[in-house]
């Protein structure tokens, strides 16, 4: 799923090609992507862009009259930039949004149909769409903190709930931990004082470093692609890499269809985190050190 970085250079890449510009027409394929009737999806058409900015992780185009057209891309919706008047085709084809310079067009992958487009009036309309989570560049330490132990959850999952931060899923947590040297399975009560600075500060830079180099590219070309896997990536996607810190083996734990990367090294003092289903697969036997997942990678 797109993340706050991801989602900020889409956002520069919409500005740069539709911010003072009319929204002629918006065309729908598919009956699942439009989630709202009032306000009517045509009472947008016809109007001048005013702004464009982000609710948690959905995308929201302001148009005149305080209307606001908002995108969720969930796992595999994408935004791409085509010729005016580009037709809308193909199975992954959901909408276009057409305007005399070029046109908007939202896809999704796969059969699953997860995005959505919700047509909403002022700050209300957006409000009731946004999760809630702190904007981590909004708040202090005191603040961030706050958030994170206002119930005690693994670092992994705090980071990841949108109630909780805004922004961050599951390739940008991999990456601040990391950052922090601290492992996804840490409780939000069991940190120091001292742990939670490195936390509040790794999720600070590691954001604004991936939202600064994405949305430099998004100013030259319109982001495609979209990915959360890439290769500058410290450990997120690159399980059986070197880390680039230590030169030790990524790690990762696998469940339903995610898996977190972290480098056991850096993060978990040598310990091996169990994977939920080879743990189960290998009892007792599961290695608990590097040097024993080595050994039993030999057998």
């Amino acid at each position: 799923m797109p993340e706050l970085p991801d989602i900020s250079a889409y956002i520069t890449a919409i500005e740069e090609r539709t911010m003072g510009r009319v929204l002629e027409r918006v065309t729908i394929t598919s009956p699942f992507l439009l989630r709202t009737f009032d306000p009517p999806l045509a009472s947008a058409e016809g109007r001048v862009v005013m702004a464009v900015r982000r609710v948690g992780k959905r995308i929201a185009i302001g148009v005149e009259g305080d209307l606001w057209l908002v995108i969720h891309l969930m796992i595999a919706g994408r935004l791409h930039w085509k010729p005016a008047n580009a037709k809308i085709a193909g199975r992954a084809a959901l909408a276009g949004f057409y305007f005399s310079e070029g046109t908007l067009t939202l896809t999704e992958a796969g059969s699953k149909r997860r995005a959505s487009l919700h047509v909403v009036r002022g700050d209300e309309g957006l409000q009731s769409l946004d999760p809630g989570g702190a904007e981590v560049f909004l708040i202090d330490l005191a603040g961030f903190r706050a958030a994170l132990t206002a119930e005690n959850r693994t670092l992994k999952r705090a980071l990841t709930d949108p109630c909780i931060v805004s922004g961050i899923g599951n390739a940008y947590s991999d990456e601040i931990l990391h950052a922090a040297e601290l492992s996804p399975v840490t409780l939000t009560h069991k940190l120091s004082d001292e742990q939670w600075q490195r936390l509040f500060s790794a999720t600070r830079e590691t954001l604004a470093i991936w939202t600064a180099r994405l949305s430099s590219e998004a100013k030259k070309k319109f982001p495609e692609g979209v990915t959360a896997f890439r290769p500058e990536m410290a450990v997120h996607g690159r399980f059986g890499q070197p880390c680039p810190r230590c030169g030790k083996p990524v790690q990762r734990i696998r469940y339903a269809d995610n898996e977190t990367n972290y480098c056991a090294v850096c993060q978990t003092g040598g310990k091996v985190l169990a994977d939920r289903s080879l743990s189960r697969l290998l009892g007792s036997d599961w290695p608990r050190t590097l040097e024993e997942l080595e050994a039993l990678k030999k057998r």
